[in-house]
């Protein structure tokens, strides 16, 4: 039974940061091991796992900064996508997130329709395009899902 919980440990930190670099879209992004290490082991960050009997795919959140609930990654083992794993970790970040603030942000890259086609299917609605931001000839599209406005309170 798939269950969403906190990273915990160098292993889990170590399992994570290789499944990231070795999958698309950090392949053609370049990242390497090491920097998706330091990516997953940034204190300013919540990292949750998904843990199918083994990791199978994790999300990092910052909830820091000028975008508060931003989803930083969203990173699925390429062996178990396609099952849903992608879409309960958005449904895990967004519970998170809407715990707190009302608006939900994340960046998909140009290059990866699959993941833009999963986010709007989720309700998430483009918001600007940054052109050749991360890699040359390539965009990543700012989305976002709301439920009111930043000064909203329940």
């Amino acid at each position: 039974m798939l269950a969403i919980r906190p990273l915990s440990g160098d292993a889990e930190a170590r399992r994570c940061a290789e499944m990231m670099c070795s999958t698309e879209p950090w392949i053609t992004i370049g990242r390497t091991f090491e920097e998706s290490l330091d990516i997953v082991k940034d204190p300013t960050r919540e990292v949750y796992v998904a843990d199918d009997d083994g990791i199978a795919g994790f999300v990092i959140l910052n909830m820091h900064g000028a975008f508060v609930g931003y989803i930083q990654t969203i990173c699925v083992d390429a062996k178990a996508r396609g099952g849903g794993i992608g879409t309960r970790l958005v449904e895990f970040a967004e519970e998170r997130i809407f715990a707190d603030t009302p608006n939900v942000f994340l960046c998909v890259s140009s290059f990866n329709p699959r993941a833009r086609q999963l986010y709007e299917r989720l309700g998430y609605e483009l918001i600007g395009e940054l052109k050749d931001y991360l890699i040359p000839g390539a965009s990543e599209f700012l989305m976002r899902k709301t439920i009111g406005p930043l000064r909203w309170r329940r």
